[in-house]
């Protein structure tokens, strides 16, 4: 494992996170469906994982109310589980965990934040990735309720269940201790929200190539690609990187740090 994050990926950040300083050795994303992550992050988690650093995916849902063919819909969930375990692999993620939740009927339940304090514990990441819980209003399609509910539901484990020895004992018991997440990374929020961008040039490529795995999700993989690259172009401009340059962009929130106050 690297000493440190990989910081020849350059950054602009007004979130405090150093990728120079603070050191990433292990990843948990978490998104609704099968393709969320290949949307939103996986620029980043191909540049980590060429870094050397231990990436998981989790999908929450299975995805069964996707796609746009009906001759897959028996076969759906089988279907996207494949894809999104080829997309992983493209991106260097070898550990993929589905919940099995039912696509479109995703809430911030008990059941759903043991599930999650569960695998954070048990995999006791660095960083904690996750959709944002915060509706966008200028582009609703990235809130979908799934979307918002995933947010929500790691935004609660990761502070405080995931640190309280005393949440979901259960969990204690079958050995899976209390612990504390350095740092949440949002993905997929509200514009004003973002405070750091990362430079993902490098890893481009890799980012479209998984997207085009999920075949059952793209009745035009062209205009599908086209969006992605223009919005990654603009993310990158946006933060003054070269000209162009991709970029992905992340509401960072600092959770336990040198100078966090527990209860404040």
């Amino acid at each position: 494992m690297p000493e440190s994050s990989p910081s020849a990926v350059p950054s602009s950040a007004e979130s405090g996170f150093d990728p120079g300083r603070h050191q990433v050795r292990r990843v948990v994303a978490f998104g609704a469906h099968p393709d969320d992550l290949d949307f939103g992050v996986s620029g980043t988690v191909a540049a980590w994982a060429k870094a050397g650093v231990e990436v998981h995916y989790c999908i929450m849902t299975d995805g069964d109310a996707g796609g746009f063919d009906p001759a897959h819909r028996a076969g759906i969930v089988a279907m996207r589980h494949e894809e999104q375990r080829a997309a992983a692999a493209l991106v260097g993620v070898s550990e993929v965990h589905f919940l099995g939740y039912r696509d479109g009927y995703l809430e911030p339940s008990h059941e759903v934040m043991r599930d999650v304090v569960g695998l954070i514990r048990r995999v006791r990441p660095d960083v904690v990735l996750a959709m944002h819980p915060e509706r966008n209003w200028d582009r609703i399609q990235k809130s979908h309720p799934d979307h918002l509910a995933c947010g929500e539901a790691v935004t609660r484990a990761v502070y405080p269940a995931v640190e309280n020895p005393f949440a979901y004992p259960e969990l204690a018991e079958a050995g899976l201790d209390a612990f504390k997440v350095p740092w949440l990374w949002l993905y997929a929020g509200p514009a004003e929200r973002t405070n750091h961008r990362v430079d993902v040039t490098d890893c481009v490529e890799a980012k479209i190539a998984a997207l085009h795995v999920h075949i059952s999700q793209h009745p035009d993989a062209a205009a599908m690609e086209a969006s992605v690259r223009t919005r990654m172009e603009a993310s990158a401009a946006a933060a003054g990187f070269a000209e162009g340059a991709a970029a992905e962009e992340f509401h960072v929130v600092s959770v336990n740090n040198p100078d966090t106050i527990a209860g404040f």
